[in-house]
């Protein structure tokens, strides 16, 4: 049993790990915010553009605060720049998913496994430059990215 928490402390330790979990949450938040939207006669694309930018704003969060808290820059024109840089990291990584899902479809894959594809390499992308641009090579925020957003 002690090894088993040991394991898990550990675990929750691995900046990847908490990145995935990060992800697994603001894609929730994307298409729960989708499918909500969808329910209350919103049309289809503005319902993808908010559940889209809503999941872009909780990654933010979750991210500024618990995947890489030693890194975001504090208050000023540096954290604007790394806000801004995360924003331009989700639509490339919309860019990716959407020339793959499109490219893939147009040589016969079906859609869904597309998107499976889509998703692992667009994850990749945004977490490389996430982990190594945008956080990457900052000083540690004494605060650890709490204050503010």
């Amino acid at each position: 049993m002690h090894q088993t928490l040991h394991l898990l402390n550990r675990l929750r330790h691995v900046t990847l790990l908490r990145y995935l979990a990060a992800s697994a949450l603001s894609l929730g938040v994307d298409m729960g915010s989708f499918t909500a939207l969808l329910a209350l006669g919103a049309q289809a694309a503005p319902a993808a553009a908010a559940g889209y930018a809503l999941g872009i704003l909780a990654h933010w969060l979750i991210s500024s605060r618990k995947v890489f808290a030693g890194a975001v820059a504090t208050r000023g024109p540096a954290r604007t720049r790394q806000k801004a840089l995360f924003v331009v990291s989700a639509l490339i990584g919309l860019g990716i998913t959407t020339a793959v899902v499109g490219t893939a479809t147009l040589a016969g894959i079906e859609p869904h496994i597309a998107k499976l594809a889509a998703i692992v390499i667009s994850f990749t992308v945004t977490w490389m430059l996430r982990s190594r641009i945008i956080f990457g090579g900052r000083p540690a925020n004494p605060q650890g990215g709490s204050a503010g957003s």
